[in-house]
């Protein structure tokens, strides 16, 4: 019974996402290719009005609204995103092209901000009340606190403009296919080094002060006292028997963080101009160009549902109590 109204609860979500994501870019000013030929749309395509007309009859423009959801939906159903207007190409192939750049800096940001985070709640929590625990947590608050892309801004300005310790944008050097494939990793590696750490360093803080308070919670418990008394060593009973307990909430935290990931690297890509979904995403929102705007956000949707279940699924199966409540 109650997996059944979960299930509600995703397709309800996802029917008022898919009607967002058809209404949004129709109610953007002008359409594509009035605005394409227009001085806003700072490309040289100029279509004369009898060409307008032509492409939008083509795209489905000129059909009522009714019409095009009909058409949109019926689409998405047989797997078809659209092709794009303005790049012409179909927008899954666009999609794909872009998924890896995006994937690599969420992956590897949630791994790290979990790693570290967690770490640091950890040794905040053994000794609460500490100075050391008031600085750790004056720390990660405040950086909790401070949005992603921001701090992508300071450590542009700071690595890559001032010490040049960095490239300033892009994925990699231009130019560099041709060049060896350690040669090419290291250089793609060095381009998501602060995409990477400005995602990280924004999620850090959650972290932290979710494992902080998880494992001050277990470290009152009866068993860690015992394990003190039998003279284990601190780092023992802190990362073996204490957060072995506590790790729960911080695992399917991880997953719905990685849905929240995939939005903030939207803005953290435009910031370095990362050749990710982001700034494919920034491209198609200048240009108007509709279903490319409709595909990169439905797909963005999509992984945060996706997430967000994969995080209940993880809960119950760690978990057997909730596992017996939810049958």
């Amino acid at each position: 019974m109650k997996k059944s109204y979960k299930l509600q609860q995703y397709i309800i979500a996802l029917c008022f996402i898919l009607s967002i994501n058809f209404l949004i870019p129709r109610l953007m000013p002008g359409d594509p290719f009035t605005f394409l030929s227009s001085d806003e749309g700072q490309v040289n395509s100029v279509f004369a009005q009898e060409d307008i007309e032509k492409y939008k009859a083509y795209y489905g423009l000129d059909k009522p609204m009714i019409a095009q959801a009909g058409s949109y939906i019926k689409n998405l159903l047989k797997g078809d995103l659209g092709y794009s207007i303005f790049y012409k190409e179909k927008v899954s192939k666009i999609i794909i092209d872009r998924l890896g750049w995006t994937f690599f800096i969420v992956i590897s940001a949630s791994f790290l901000s979990a790693l570290f985070g967690i770490a640091f709640g950890c040794i905040s929590a053994y000794y609460k009340g500490s100075s050391l625990d008031k600085l750790l947590n004056f720390l990660f608050v405040a950086l909790s606190e401070i949005p992603s892309f921001l701090i992508g801004l300071l450590l542009l300005f700071t690595f890559a403009a001032n010490l040049k310790w960095f490239p300033l944008s892009g994925g990699m050097t231009h130019f560099s296919e041709g060049g060896s494939l350690t040669f090419n990793l290291y250089d793609k590696i060095r381009h998501a080094v602060l995409p990477v750490t400005s995602l990280a360093m924004a999620m850090m803080g959650h972290y932290y002060l979710l494992s902080r308070a998880s494992l001050i919670k277990v470290m009152d418990k009866a068993y860690i006292k015992t394990a003190k008394a039998k003279g284990l060593k601190n780092h023992r009973v802190l990362f073996v028997h204490a957060l072995k307990n506590a790790l729960l909430p911080m695992v399917t935290h991880f997953f719905m963080n990685m849905g929240t990931m995939v939005g903030g690297a939207v803005l953290v890509e435009n910031v370095f101009k990362y050749p990710g979904l982001g700034t494919m995403m920034r491209s198609a929102i200048a240009m108007r160009d509709y279903t490319l705007i409709q595909g990169i956000f439905l797909f963005m949707t999509v992984i945060v549902l996706a997430m967000n279940y994969f995080a209940d699924r993880v809960y119950k199966q760690i978990d057997p109590r909730i596992r017996e409540s939810l049958r």
